[in-house]
């Protein structure tokens, strides 16, 4: 049984509420847990809070079995009672971590539960930008933290590699070809990322010509259709478009360290959810319009979206409805989570809507997450000029700059550096991206968080590990108890960024623990102190939990900095 259960169960006992809450505090000076239990009551027993809270003390200073983890506990403020852990049990806190290492921070509370979690997205024909970088940190974050207690997590990609942008670019890549002699051969020769960067082009052509030519509009809305269909006549540099971006998406993947376990395409869904869509249509629960069918959100207070357009093409929506069910099929999930960005959160809401007439066992078990935009400071990588910035040049960017830093491990830094930046702030949120603070050795970054755990490795590569049982013979300064009660709250802090989708809620925890180790480090020696045996200890767990807790961020820590 773990500490916090210990005080639960004491909780309970004393203030005869089942379901006591219990937190560590975010101000050490208030303890290392504190409970609400009796302003909660008070309002049910209408009582005073502090006075109620007094007693619940009482009760809770006589329990022999929390006497022997607990020093003292008060009442502050209006009526919280607050406990402060006896120092033994926050140094044997050091061994655990040091036993169980990389799975310290584990739990099971999601045992047997099995998610799926669907992100990334980004689209064939079209660059991986930032949005897809952000979408892509923030769900290895989420599906590691997850992992971490105990869930069967599976990571899905849905790629939209039908619709009108693939025309475009189908459309550029055929008038490219013609205007500059190349045959299939001669692309297929070029390297990976001149054939990207070709086919970044065509798209570009596409979408300017769709907009000022009529005619050529009608033809890519033609091509549009025959793409669908699968029409021989286009089909097949369709497919070579298709391979080359997927072969690019997998170079992205591999330098963010992501392995997916099932891919998607509407390609495969498409007909699915039209299918799906004219099912519907003869229960009423889609409607016709225009010529299109469309869901009357407005009628559930939301609003109408087409699922089948005039042309009598399945919309992404319709797409998204044969997606579920598919998924469902691969991966018998308890939960799905989508996660996208934050300005299609009304359309997810309409789609979960009508998948609740439709699959309301899946729908149930849906949940959208939408995330903020990420933001450039204005003459910094800006897109002013209208094009886009890729995921690849801003991690180059970042790498240029951390080589100065860490030329050996400069990948490594700078993928810590934008992922840290991206995860530190809400999810929901807009992100601000300066590079010049992510790669910060002295702030709120993930390169100063690498730099904490190489301090206390050189600390540690100076002497061997002594594995004795650990015994304190010195009292402990402010310092290391700080440190140490900080070390305490790390699996309680995983547990609740997994269970509240907030990985921000680690990275404040991962900061905060190297600002007080290195406010340990500067004033206390280590090597050579009458208490030596413990600071060795104290620094080995906090390199450990530093490193554990970057690695469900999905970021690496090199040895040197």
């Amino acid at each position: 049984m773990d500490i916090q259960t210990e005080i639960l169960v004491a909780l309970k006992k004393a203030s005869g509420f089942d379901t006591p809450g219990l937190e560590f505090t975010e101000d050490m000076q208030f303890g290392d847990y504190t409970s609400n239990v009796a302003l909660v009551l008070s309002k049910e027993r209408k009582t005073n809070p502090h006075k109620l809270a007094e007693e619940i003390v009482l009760k809770l200073q006589k329990d022999k079995t929390l006497a022997k983890i607990v020093d003292k506990i008060e009442v502050a403020g209006p009526g919280f009672i607050n406990f402060w852990l006896k120092t033994d049990v926050l140094v044997s806190n050091l061994t655990q971590i040091e036993a169980k290492k990389e799975k310290y921070g584990h739990s099971e509370i999601n045992k047997n539960k099995k998610i799926i979690l669907e992100f990334t997205d980004p689209n064939p024909f079209k660059e991986f930008h930032i949005g897809h970088l952000y979408t892509n940190t923030v769900g290895e974050a989420l599906s590691r933290l997850l992992e971490a207690t105990g869930a069967q997590v599976k990571r899905a990609n849905y790629q939209g590699d039908l619709g009108l942008h693939v025309a475009k670019a189908v459309w550029g890549m055929r008038q490219k070809m013609e205007e500059n002699e190349l045959t299939m051969d001669e692309l297929e020769l070029k390297g990976l990322n001149d054939r990207i960067k070709f086919m970044g082009e065509s798209y570009a052509l596409g979408s300017r010509v769709y907009e000022e030519s009529v005619t050529t509009k009608e033809e890519i809305n033609i091509l549009n259709k025959k793409i669908f269909e699968k029409d021989p006549e286009v089909y097949g540099l369709y497919q070579k478009g298709r391979t080359w971006s997927l072969e690019y998406f997998e170079t992205v993947y591999k330098r963010l360290g992501t392995k997916f376990d099932y891919y998607y395409f509407e390609s495969e869904v498409g007909h699915i959810g039209a299918k799906i869509v004219k099912e519907g249509l003869k229960k009423n629960i889609f409607k016709e319009s225009k010529g299109a069918i469309i869901f009357p959100g407005s009628e559930y207070s939301l609003h109408d979206r087409v699922f089948i357009n005039s042309l009598g093409l399945p919309t992404y929506e319709a797409k998204e409805l044969g997606l579920a069910p598919t998924k469902y099929k691969d991966f018998k999930y308890d939960e799905s989570v989508i996660i996208t960005g934050n300005e299609i959160i009304e359309y997810f809401k309409v789609l979960i809507k009508a998948m609740s007439f439709i699959y309301p066992d899946l729908a149930e078990k849906t949940k959208h997450i939408g995330h903020g935009m990420v933001r450039l400071p204005e003459g910094k990588m800006s897109s002013r000029t209208g094009k886009v910035v890729t995921a690849e040049a801003l991690l180059d960017e970042a790498k240029s700059s951390a080589s100065k830093i860490n030329a050996e491990s400069a990948e490594d830094v700078a993928v810590a550096a934008v992922k840290y930046a991206f995860l530190k702030v809400g999810v929901g949120h807009d992100v601000v991206y300066d590079i010049n603070e992510s790669l910060s050795l002295e702030g709120n970054s993930g390169p100063y968080l690498q730099y904490t755990v190489a301090r206390a490795n050189s600390v540690l590569a100076k002497v061997k590990s002594k594995r004795q049982e650990l015994k304190v013979e010195n009292k402990l300064n402010s310092e290391e108890l700080l440190v140490l009660r900080t070390l305490n709250q790390f699996s309680e802090v995983v547990t609740s960024a997994a269970k509240n989708y907030s990985p921000n809620t680690l990275c404040n925890y991962l900061y905060n623990l190297a600002s007080k180790f290195n406010s340990f480090y500067n004033k206390d020696r280590v090597i050579g102190s009458e208490n030596e045996d413990f600071r060795l200890k104290l620094t080995f767990a906090t390199a450990q939990v530093l490193k554990n807790g970057l690695g469900l961020l999905g970021i690496q820590t090199p040895n040197r900095m």
